[in-house]
């Protein structure tokens, strides 16, 4: 097989790019470790900024997003008993968030890629990126028994943290970086109207807890836990229980429960690794960097890389521009330790640290009390939430 670009990992950032590339001519492949099903099954962050929805409607794939999606214009924070307003809106210059699930996104881009005969393979074993700093780099992959060779011109490792395409930067160029919290996020999905119709982040002496939402019928709820508990541990009843502990009263009172149709621990880390390009290879999304979900910077993170590669490799293939592609891995950096320090900050100010010192906890208090009494403080966190130029 011959394409123009070679895309390891079917999750939404690979099939966002292949499907801006092929709108503009561009030859891709798609290499998907699962099947279809699997990659839809899971269940992610769905709080897009303003500039990934823009790049959704660019890839032609924006249609059910604006009309089933919900703008936000803000959030509450809750702390101290009481719920304080942040206003996107008014801090950001007129900007909002749109609350779409990753899944239904990802089910777009699969129906986007399959109205246009894209090329995705799925079930795609051992894929391993080849001659990476020559101009004729190529991958191959297991289908059943056979090996098949995927020549290209570029490679794009889009295959999440996990992914071969990291490791295939030799560790004397690598470096990486990593903070790994001492807590993870219990998360249930129910079908329950939403306790709130904007998200609400929750400061509390017995953790964290987030109350967020997919649809009008749809919640999706999250409370801090230690990292040696496991989805066992919580029965249905003992979750919202302890919801219900963290939440102000007026919240809890109106608190919606219902049996879990999905119930997962997540680790929280943050991670990046530099650079994000070796020779014909360009990392993006999870495989380069992860953030804590508390800022909701993950998909958008991913969103920017996939911004920056697509205006890159249009001016590859229809001027011979290359400084994009050079300039890439310093351009999608700059950003991402942006939205690191960004959620860095939100999940220092609203969790429960173990063992921390009181002197920490009081300046965390600080922290908090000091965001509702500056109006600039604000700002820089609703211009920061809604997405930093691309």
């Amino acid at each position: 097989m011959k394409v123009q670009v070679c895309i390891i990992g079917g999750g939404p950032s690979g099939l966002l790019l292949s499907q801006l590339l092929h709108l503009k001519g561009i030859d891709t492949v798609v290499l998907e470790k699962y099947s279809r099903d699997h990659v839809l099954a899971r269940i992610r962050a769905g709080v897009l900024e303003h500039g990934f929805a823009k790049l959704m409607r660019e890839a032609q794939c924006g249609e059910r997003m604006d009309r089933e999606g919900e703008i936000h214009r803000g959030f509450e924070i809750a702390h101290d008993g009481v719920l304080s307003h942040i206003d996107l809106h008014k801090h950001s210059g007129g900007n909002s968030v749109l609350v779409y699930g990753q899944t239904e996104l990802t089910r777009d881009l699969y129906e986007a890629r399959d109205r246009l005969g894209g090329k995705v393979v799925h079930n795609a074993e051992d894929v391993t990126p080849h001659d990476l700093a020559s101009d004729r780099p190529y991958v191959t992959y297991r289908s059943n028994d056979e090996i098949v060779r995927v020549d290209c011109d570029y490679i794009v490792g889009a295959d999440g943290f996990h992914g071969v395409s990291r490791k295939s930067i030799p560790k004397d160029v690598l470096r990486e970086y990593e903070k790994v919290y001492p807590f993870g996020w219990l998360g249930v999905l129910s079908r329950t109207k939403p306790v709130s119709s904007e998200l609400i982040y929750v400061k509390h002496e017995r953790g964290f807890a987030l109350c967020s939402l997919r649809s009008q019928v749809l919640s999706r709820y999250y409370i801090q836990v230690p990292l040696t508990d496991k989805v066992k541990d919580w029965s249905d009843d003992a979750f919202w229980a302890e919801l219900k502990r963290r939440l102000p009263e007026e919240v809890a009172g109106r608190l919606i429960t219902g049996p879990a149709i999905e119930k997962s621990i997540a680790p929280l880390r943050s991670f990046v690794a530099e650079p994000m390009s070796y020779g014909r290879l360009f990392l993006a999304g999870d495989a380069a960097h992860i953030v804590p979900p508390t800022g909701a910077r993950g998909l958008n993170s991913a969103a920017s890389d996939i911004y920056y590669l697509y205006h890159a490799m249009l001016a590859h293939y229809q001027s011979g521009d290359d400084s994009g592609l050079e300039g890439y891995s310093a351009k999608a950096l700059a950003r991402i330790w942006k939205a690191q320090r960004f959620s860095w900050w939100m999940t220092m100010l609203l969790h429960r640290f173990p063992d921390r010192l009181d002197y920490e906890d009081r300046l965390q208090q600080t922290e908090l009390e000091y965001l509702f009494s500056s109006e600039t403080a604000q700002r820089l966190l609703a211009e920061n939430y809604v997405g930093l130029p691309f």
